[in-house]
């Protein structure tokens, strides 16, 4: 009995450790989340007189959530970039001061429900929470309550940076001396890539209607459009504002207009979106007349993983140009001349990459500030080492508040601390700042209209100074860099085996085009004909998507490429083909349905029964036209058989579908004749050969039997 209480104390002894282990790994999970509607003011001055909270609080976890309560916790005047990252990352902070706590109605949340926070706190001399002085501060709003099975504790915090430009009550602080000259890029592209294809003179087929619906009022591209349209009345924001645009959203949008069709199970159908788009495409032209204007990679490709598609030819520079190239659409399309040789590439950039774009006539390159080492803090553009490429500096510090949970509010808190707020500590402050949102920007309207209404805040506070971007591009080199490629970055960049895929259509897409030549009367360029499946490849490495999405993304230039091909084909027989003697040469009819000429080879597979007598000569087909064509060929047997005939370009890459050919034979061909009568004589010769051995071995065989025997005793 001892020993059964023995085994039962050490199971639950054992047991207890697991048990408070799953309770606590349970509690790690989210039970509440915390959705901002409204934060007033979004910068602290000594005119303000209070701070409102609105938003809601949702239950997400699997059990009711009672007694929540919500208040603001206000931290300790933030002074190091470490700091702000801290409080980025959602890191706790030792409490300046703290509001009490305000019930929420209702109290008591089941599983999915929401309720609304409202929250409303005094400023000044009596108030909970006190600023001591300018600066940039964390400010927490924190929601508490009870789940079913436990006790009361912070359920969910959402963590904010607060620029407080003056003290409330107090009188106005000086300005730090001199002010940051300061210019914001605005980026106008795609959230993913869209096109499933686009084949010269063919309909723009789109993967669904999420594009149409960013286009549309209050969709996420109409709001930056008219957000930065809104921002025209202030002049200091609006010199200070370059638009970045990718040129595969402008073509795509363009494409849309004129109508277009969506991909679906059954089939395409109709899209929706061609007046939504035109209406969007003549908003932005209106907003680029005139403006500062830079381009991005089309489809804001990877350009390192551009470089190791065919990275052995370092003369194909063909996808890398075409990613680079978009200032040519966009001034079709918009009206406006991009500034000249100025990039802002997606993705990292390595030094072969770097050597590459510079070649290919790049000047600058807008890159993250982390992303260029230096001796030397950098304190604008820089010369990179061995090339002669200028980069300006994208501040990291800001383009990663911008990026995530409270984007713009923790923006202005980094671009506050950055013009001075901060202190002279760590060397924080900057002289210029060119400050980056995240390229796919996913902020509401109200919110990208409210930052740049604060940003004029900051310009007339004389925190920042407004500068053109040609003006800061302008300003000779303050040092050199080195690029920065961080082994860790692979893991973030195009896959190997998507590459791999890439080169092989590429190559495949290059010897198509080298048997392609321009039509006298359709005077089409073949680099017309293939730049469908180009542009396919160079969105494979789109920035927007990485996995899965890039595999969709080569699958769709296979595809493109697959198309252009199948229009070269050899048409198959409707009926039997008859040869009328063995040596009857093999009718083909050969089409094409591109608008170029094309040069082709004719080849025999599965030709059990017929050989070619000899090489068939290589043909060209005209644009939308036919061509006959007798391949010389034998029959080796009478009878019924079949044959496959392909077509291939002069370097072999394969044509079209293979056409089945059924014919009859009764002769055999000439050559067939004299091997069959050279095999039956060399057969008869052998025949009688053997057939003389064996008489004149019979023959010795008779005589040995009838010769005299000699015996013993004869012998003796």
């Amino acid at each position: 009995m001892k020993r059964l209480a023995a085994t039962v104390l050490s199971i639950l002894f054992l047991a207890l450790p697991a048990l408070f282990g799953a309770v606590a790994q349970a509690q790690e999970q989210p039970r509440l989340r915390v959705d901002l509607d409204q934060l007033n003011p979004r910068v602290i001055t000594t005119t303000s007189t209070s701070i409102t909270v609105t938003g809601r609080v949702t239950n997400i976890g699997d059990r009711p959530i009672s007694k929540l309560g919500v208040r603001l916790q206000l931290g300790s005047r933030l002074q190091s970039e470490q700091q702000i990252g801290d409080v980025l990352a959602g890191g706790k902070f030792k409490d300046l001061g703290a509001t009490e706590f305000v019930d929420l109605e209702p109290d008591t949340l089941e599983a999915g429900q929401s309720a609304t926070l409202n929250l409303a706190v005094p400023l000044g001399q009596s108030s909970k929470l006190q600023f001591p002085k300018p600066g940039v501060y964390p400010l927490l709003v924190n929601v508490n309550g009870t789940p079913d099975f436990g006790g009361p504790e912070r359920l969910a915090a959402v963590s904010l940076l607060m620029p407080v430009l003056g003290v409330p009550g107090r009188a106005p602080a000086t300005r730090p001396p001199s002010a940051p000259s300061t210019s914001l890029l605005w980026p106008i592209a795609n959230s993913t890539v869209h096109v499933v294809s686009a084949p010269l003179g063919g309909p723009l087929t789109l993967a669904d209607e999420r594009l149409a619906d960013e286009l549309s009022t209050g969709g996420r591209l109409d709001s930056l459009v008219a957000a930065a349209r809104a921002a025209e009345a202030d002049t200091k924001v609006s010199s200070s504002l370059c638009l970045a645009i990718d040129p595969d959203l402008v073509a795509t949008v363009d494409g849309m207009s004129r109508g277009y069709q969506v991909a679906g199970g059954g089939g395409p159908v109709p899209g929706k979106g061609a007046v939504t788009a035109k209406n969007w495409l003549g908003q932005l032209k209106a907003l680029v007349a005139g403006r500062c204007v830079v381009t991005l990679p089309f489809a804001d490709a990877d350009l390192t993983a551009l470089t190791k598609v065919r990275a052995g030819d370092a003369t194909d520079t063909a996808l890398l140009a075409s990613a680079i190239g978009g200032a040519t659409t966009i001034k079709n399309l918009l009206g406006i001349q991009p500034q000249d040789g100025v990039l802002w590439p997606g993705g990292v950039l390595d030094s072969q990459t770097v050597e590459a774009i510079g070649k290919a006539g790049v000047k600058t390159v807008l890159t993250d500030s982390r992303r260029l080492q230096s001796d030397a803090p950098l304190s604008g553009g820089v010369s990179i080492e061995g090339t002669d490429l200028r980069a300006q500096p994208i501040d990291t510090l800001i383009s990663t508040a911008l990026n995530g949970s409270g984007s713009t509010q923790n923006g202005l808190g980094a671009i506050a601390f950055r013009a001075g707020l901060g202190g002279q500590s760590e060397g924080q402050q900057r002289s210029r700042l060119l400050i980056a949102p995240p390229r796919h920007w996913a902020a509401t309207g109200t919110e990208l209209t409210t930052f740049l209404e604060r940003m004029g805040d900051f310009y007339a506070a004389g925190l920042a100074k407004s500068t053109p971007l040609p003006e800061l591009l302008g300003e000779s080199p303050s040092g050199t860099a080195s690029v920065n490629y961080d082994p860790q970055d692979l893991t973030a960049a195009t896959s190997g085996d998507v590459t791999a895929k890439m080169s092989q259509i590429d190559n495949e897409t290059l010897g198509l085009s080298s048997a392609m030549t321009m039509d006298a009367t359709k005077r089409v360029n073949p680099a017309d004909v293939i730049a469908p499946v180009r542009l396919a490849l160079i969105r494979s490495a789109s920035t927007s998507w990485r996995g899965a999405g890039a595999e969709i993304a080569t699958g769709n230039a296979r595809g493109d490429l697959d198309a252009i091909r199948s229009q070269v084909t050899v048409e198959r027989p409707k009926q039997t083909i008859a040869l009328a003697s063995g040596a009857s040469p093999l009718p083909a009819y050969i089409t094409n349905g591109l608008p170029v000429g094309i040069n082709v080879r004719t080849v025999l597979k599965n030709n059990v029964g017929l050989r070619s007598t000899q090489d068939v000569p290589e043909r060209t087909v005209p644009a939308n036209g036919a061509v006959n064509q007798l391949l010389p060929v034998e029959a080796l047997r009478a009878g019924r058989f079949s044959v496959d005939v392909a077509l291939t370009t002069p370097d072999g890459t394969k044509l079209g579908t293979d056409a089945r050919f059924e014919l009859t034979s009764t002769e055999y061909g000439a050559i067939t004749i004299i091997i069959t009568v050279t095999a039956a004589g060399a057969l008869l010769l052998l025949s009688s050969r053997r057939i003389y051995r064996r008489i004149k071995d019979a023959r010795t065989d008779r005589a040995n039997e009838t010769a005299p025997r000699v015996t013993e005793d004869a012998q003796v």
